[in-house]
């Protein structure tokens, strides 16, 4: 790599004396200039330990400075910190070189930045506290496309390849969205009341249609379409920090695009001199000297579904094309079929444009947990795993998950889609492609660390763990998320994987809040701990039973998200429902009729304006569109629900209790939370009444009203409310962790 980077060196010097006069370069701190002023001018930090770095840098702007490697000394500012200036340089990409160890190629836009953990941000860490990973349990979640959410910065919007065929104009071209619009807009969540913002797929992106994010081109890398100077995505991690807000990144491992991937199917590059450049497939490249190159000179004159099939001949070795040898290593799975109830449903190709990764090879798997685990250093708070289901439970658990919890450490969370569009909690009666099961260890010793450096036998072991839960009768169950008559216990989680789920059973079932929730307590049993479900009502993806956004109606959709703020779960919302945004549409159709008209629409015109939230559900100075939308009926009722929930222990993380012996009504609980010195306990009815029996005595507070009650005999009777209202009754005795009085303020649903 060193000889690489001298003759690069060399190369870029050569081109500067053809170009400009070559420009001496000391063993100073300072490129020295005549222009110092801020606004040319790149100041890095570097923290390292193992001794005094040298820098490298080269292919800077507006005009080319370098070093031959391994570049100049920087300059030591105590604390393990060293310092160096770029005058009259807006871009430079750079290095750190310390005793012959090498950082990642890195670059910096104009600005102060300081680079720790392989983490730049635009502050000096030492002055910033450390973000608190708490129990996701505790926070709930706004979940956007962020291309469809916001447009901060109009100067990256970019048409995809298909925009023409999907009519999407240029006044709404599909990368709209971005970065700097989640940054502008952090406080309209917050306001809502969320703590958390799940974002889809970060990572380089290259397909017809890829403004999601699901077409991974290089994983290691952010797709430059989000960003911007000053908002890239450090930034934006760092700036949700700052408000308090968690991100939970979207990522993949099950397949990349059908452009190749960086390292493990290296075939393309994209190549542009500005960003709009990217709007045309012919910024795609293929790689001089690649197998790819070799084995289809001609690539550029074959017709499109011919350029398809030789793309995939060459990344799972189709022989489709050209009978030679390619993909040798097994970087991918090079199964021919794939059905929806079988095995290979894992191991086979789900789209054209998802092209199956071999997870199983140990290779693959390294390279995946180094980029993801990169993530994670940069301050990501949990992922959301896509396409769960077609991974293998054996892979997850041998190969993945203990890396990123390792990396992440206590309080990182992974919950996973697993993608069941049935009614049922199995899966078609198949436990290896069904929720519940994604939640647990292995326990049967022949597949407790059982993987090999032989990916063959790695697939043919995924092949006999699926067969081995074919049966229902079989799995395991818990007492995690149920209380002990009324007590909180200590759940065990030695059986438990680590991670949880999307509760794709209940949100199927969300056509009525009742449905949804007799699902759920159908299926509890079946989790480790459902607890940690993350629970929504519709997606990107999905209605309930649905292709299209849920339509049931506000108050229908007010009575459902009393169930996702106070029964077990972490709440997750899909941009825009608290304003029933696009309701009815079809969600995804492709390129095949404008984003517009979509469950994937702009939603930034109901943004425009300001606000400043002043804490988690709620704001002050709100002005133009975006305090219309902050005051719509949905959006009061969301408010209401996080501060609420955010009040009371027991509603974040306590067990519950349905049983007669405590509660009779249609959708009422009693949960708790007992740790340390508090013990939460509430009284939870939705749509109607309930009698509570054998509870505690003493005070209890309604968290909606304000209603007091005190209970001498155990017995604790509400009254009928009228649909998508309800009651919350909080223990306020002694002992008891309790409330002052009503939390919020009420809007049309609950009152």
């Amino acid at each position: 790599m060193a000889k690489i980077k001298k003759l690069l060196a060399l190369i870029l010097s050569i081109c500067v004396i053809c170009t400009v006069s070559v420009m001496s370069v000391s063993a100073a701190n300072t490129d020295d200039d005549n222009d110092t002023s801020a606004s040319s001018t790149i100041t890095v930090h570097y923290y390292c330990e193992e001794g005094t770095p040298t820098i490298y840098y080269w292919n800077s702007l507006p005009k080319n400075i370098s070093t031959e490697y391994p570049g100049v000394k920087m300059t030591s500012e105590g604390n393990n910190y060293y310092k160096y200036t770029f005058n009259d340089v807006t871009k430079i990409n750079m290095m750190f070189v310390t005793n012959g160890k090498q950082s990642a190629e890195l670059t910096r836009n104009t600005g102060e930045w300081w680079y720790k953990n392989k983490r730049w941000s635009s502050k000096n860490p030492e002055d910033m506290q450390d973000f608190d990973r708490v129990d996701m349990r505790e926070d709930t979640i706004y979940f956007v496309i962020t291309t469809r959410f916001y447009d901060g910065d109009t100067g990256n919007d970019v048409h995809c390849w298909d925009d023409s065929q999907a009519n999407n104009p240029d006044s709404d071209p599909a990368w709209r969205g971005d970065f700097k619009g989640l940054i502008d807009k952090l406080d309209y969540i917050k306001a809502l009341g969320f703590s958390a913002i799940w974002i889809t797929p970060v990572v380089t992106n290259a397909s017809g249609y890829d403004y999601h994010g699901y077409h991974a081109m290089d994983f290691s890398t952010v797709d430059v379409r989000y960003e911007s100077d000053g908002a890239t995505y450090q930034d934006l991690i760092d700036a949700a920090h700052e408000k308090g807000i968690k991100i939970v990144q979207d990522i993949v491992v099950n397949h990349s695009g059908n452009f190749g991937e960086a390292t493990l199917a290296p075939m393309f590059t994209k190549e542009y001199d500005s960003i709009q450049d990217l709007a045309s497939v012919d910024c795609m490249k293929v790689i001089e000297g690649s197998d790819f190159a070799k084995t289809f000179p001609n690539y550029n004159d074959l017709e499109p579904k011919y350029q398809y099939a030789a793309r995939l001949n060459i990344m799972k070795d189709t022989k489709e094309l050209d009978s030679g040898n390619h993909d040798t290593e097994n970087y991918y799975h090079h199964f021919k079929d794939l059905s929806w109830e079988s095995p290979t449903v894992q191991t086979g190709q789900i789209a054209g444009d998802c092209v199956d990764i071999n997870t199983e090879n140990p290779t693959v798997a390294n390279y995946l947990n180094d980029v993801y685990n990169n993530y994670i250093n940069m301050g990501v708070d949990a992922f959301r795993l896509d396409t769960e289901k077609h991974v293998s439970r054996l892979t997850l658990n041998q190969y993945y998950f203990p890396s990123w919890l390792k990396t992440g450490g206590k309080n990182f969370f992974i919950f996973g889609e697993v993608c069941t569009r049935v009614s049922e909690f199995w899966n078609h009666n198949i436990p290896a492609i069904s929720a519940p099961f994604y939640t647990w260890a292995e326990s049967d010793s022949q597949y407790i660390d059982s993987f090999t450096n032989d990916q063959a036998a790695n697939i043919n072991l995924t092949l006999k763990h699926y067969d081995s839960n074919a049966s229902t009768a079989n799995q395991p169950t818990s007492d995690n998320v149920y209380l002990d008559g009324l007590k909180y216990h200590t759940p065990d989680y030695s059986k438990s994987n680590g991670t949880s789920v999307i509760d794709f059973p209940m949100h199927w079932n969300f056509s009525n809040a009742s449905n949804a929730f007799t699902r759920a307590c159908e299926e509890d049993p079946y989790y480790n701990d459902s607890s940690w479900n993350v629970t929504y009502v519709d997606s990107h993806d999905y209605g309930p039973d649905m292709d299209s956004r849920y339509d049931g109606g506000t108050q229908s959709w007010a009575e459902n998200l009393d169930v996702l703020f106070t029964f077990r779960g972490i709440p997750c919302l899909y941009y825009g429902s608290e304003l029933e945004f696009q309701k009815g549409v079809p969600m995804d159709v492709g390129p095949n009729a404008p984003l517009s008209t979509t469950g994937r629409a702009y939603f930034g015109d109901y943004l425009e304006g300001d606000v400043t939230a002043t804490d988690f559900g709620t704001y002050s100075n709100a002005s133009g569109a975006v305090a219309s939308t902050l005051e719509a009926p949905l959006a009061v009722h969301i408010q209401q629900l996080n501060r609420i929930r955010r009040a009371v222990p027991a509603l974040q993380k306590g067990q519950y209790t349905r049983s007669k012996t405590y509660v009779d009504g249609n959708m009422a609980f009693i949960r708790r939370y007992t740790q340390g010195a508090t013990d939460s306990l509430a009284c939870v009815t939705i749509s109607g009444g309930a009698t509570f029996k054998n509870l505690p005595n003493g005070k209890y507070i309604d968290a909606v009203t304000g209603d007091v009650k005190y209970v001498t005999d155990g017995t604790l009777t509400v009254s009928s409310v009228g649909r998508a209202n309800m009651r919350v009754y909080v223990c306020c005795a002694d002992g008891f962790t309790g409330i002052d009085g009503q939390i919020g303020t009420n809007g049309a649903y609950l009152k």
